[in-house]
C-alpha cells in the first residue's frame, strides 16, 4: 500500500522560504513521477510542481515558476518542494500526490494516492 507523508509547513512572514518534505512508500518510489498540489480555503486543489520519476525535468505552475524548486532523492524516497519568496497567496494546504501511472499529470483527478497534506501560511 502506498503511503504519502508530508512535513515542513508552517507560519512565516512574506519573503521568507520553507522548505516541504514528502516521504513516500509502498512501492518503487524511484519508478514514479511526483507531484505537488495545493488547496487554499474555498478553492479547488491547484498543481503546483511536477518531477520525473528519475528527476532531470522538472514541470511548474507559472504561479509558482522562479520561486519554488521541486526536487527528489530516489535513494531516501523522498521527494522536496523549496518554496522561496513566499507570498500570503501561497497560503494553502500542501499535498503530494502519485499516480499508478509512471508519468504525471497537472489534472488531481488522475491522482491515485495522496498524503495527508500540510499547512502552509504565509502572513503579509
Amino acid at each position: 500500500q502506498v503511503q504519502l507523508v508530508e512535513s515542513g509547513g508552517g507560519l512565516v512572514q512574506a519573503g521568507d522560504s520553507l522548505r516541504l518534505s514528502c516521504v513516500a512508500s509502498g512501492r518503487t518510489f524511484s519508478s514514479y513521477a511526483m507531484v505537488w498540489f495545493r488547496q487554499a480555503p474555498g478553492n479547488v486543489r491547484e498543481f503546483v510542481a511536477a518531477i520525473t520519476y528519475d528527476g532531470p525535468t522538472t514541470y511548474y505552475a507559472d504561479s509558482v515558476k522562479g520561486r519554488f524548486t521541486i526536487s527528489r532523492d530516489n535513494a531516501k524516497n523522498t521527494m522536496y518542494l523549496q518554496m522561496n519568496s513566499l507570498k500570503p497567496e501561497d497560503t494553502a494546504v500542501y499535498y503530494c500526490a502519485q499516480r499508478r501511472l509512471y508519468y504525471a499529470s497537472t489534472d488531481s483527478r488522475q491522482y491515485d494516492y495522496w498524503g495527508q497534506g500540510t499547512q502552509v501560511t504565509v502572513s503579509s
